[in-house]
């Protein structure tokens, strides 16, 4: 592994949103939402997405200068066209939106059309926070999923992210994939040479196998829960409602017509809407109860929680507690980047003559 500090990769990763057209203040927020994957240890979402973004870009699939807009609104709703903009922007403007209506009305509801890969639904379900106010960020992807009791790949990973804040305990944040691992987490082990865990895969027939390239074989990623005696017709169940919010709602794309992010892939036929879909949602506290209340019993309700009585050698932890402890950790003592992923940037580097990151 190499470690290189937050500075460091920031500078790299805006110089090449830059080099590919993004104007400074895209490419500014872009950034910020790609390296909180790393900072927060969903290293799966981060820099090493970077390269797949250029090559959208140059398959003139990434818009760097999207011209997004509202095409069709009520008072707490909206519908997004992302214009082919970059995922990472795109839900940044649609929470902004969200936000904004939840403001007057205690809630806002954006659903996005024409966009892209948006990195972590985390990121964008935090934006929420820094206003107190609950966040929630979905988007459909890369059909790489069978449903249960199938064999044709027809959901993505499709991720949930809610954050919702409290008075004086570090907030909740749950932010996870409908699928037993996410997509990114197989292309880890892929880069290691190591085979993946049970029930994370199926092969082309339908068994389970722990071959990370099932998935170039006809094989599939596998709904949380793994098969149906563990609750896989759940996983299900949660991965088709992000399609059917993130699609379906805004005219995106959803099932088997979601784009690839892998631009080498081609699209596909006869497209049900325009690009990937996303939803972000916005809620006031004091939309329910009044807002010291609220935070007040957040904090009872995570402590409650935190005080469990733990099996043997473990910890009851609150969903978001991990993550904020690797980005402390990260920020202080930098963020490892795996050889292979260094080489990949290095080469982006020498393609757009920019300072190199440093073996």
């Amino acid at each position: 592994m190499h470690i290189f500090s937050y500075e460091i990769l920031f500078n790299f990763i805006q110089a090449v949103f830059i080099k590919i057209g993004f104007s400074e203040k895209e490419a500014l927020l872009a950034t910020e939402a790609l390296l909180k994957a790393d900072l927060r240890g969903i290293d799966s979402h981060g820099i090493a997405r970077l390269s797949g973004y250029v090559r959208l870009w140059e398959a003139k699939r990434l818009n760097p200068q999207p011209q997004m807009k509202i095409i069709y609104e009520t008072p707490t709703t909206a519908t997004l066209d992302g214009d082919s903009g970059v995922g990472l922007v795109v839900a940044q403007k649609a929470m902004e939106i969200a936000m904004q209506k939840a403001e007057t009305y205690g809630t806002g509801w954006v659903a996005v059309q024409n966009s892209n890969h948006f990195g972590i639904a985390g990121y964008h379900a935090m934006l929420a926070l820094q206003k107190n106010m609950i966040g929630i960020a979905l988007t459909n992807a890369s059909p790489l999923v069978a449903p249960t009791f199938s064999v044709d790949r027809l959901l993505g990973t499709n991720p949930i992210a809610v954050a919702i804040p409290a008075q004086t305990e570090p907030p909740f944040v749950a932010d996870f994939a409908t699928t037993t691992a996410a997509n990114g987490k197989l292309e880890i082990l892929e880069r290691k040479g190591e085979n993946a865990p049970w029930g994370w895969l199926q092969d082309a027939e339908g068994n389970i196998t722990t071959d990370t390239q099932a998935r170039k074989k006809g094989g599939a990623l596998l709904p949380l829960g793994s098969d149906y005696e563990h609750g896989s017709h759940k996983g299900y169940c949660l991965g088709a409602l992000v399609d059917i919010f993130s699609g379906v709602f805004s005219g995106a794309n959803y099932a088997s017509w979601v784009p690839p992010f892998v631009s080498y892939l081609s699209l596909p036929t006869n497209p049900v809407g325009k690009g990937i879909g996303h939803f972000l949602g916005a809620i006031r506290i004091d939309a329910f109860r009044p807002k010291e209340e609220f935070l007040s019993h957040m904090d009872n309700w995570i402590r409650a929680f935190r005080n469990a009585k733990a099996v043997k050698d473990k910890k009851v932890l609150i969903p978001g507690d991990i993550e904020r402890e690797t980005e402390k950790e990260r920020l202080q003592s930098g963020i490892p980047l795996m050889p292979s992923v260094v080489a990949d940037l290095n080469n982006l580097a020498e393609k757009f003559q920019i300072d190199p990151l440093a073996n």
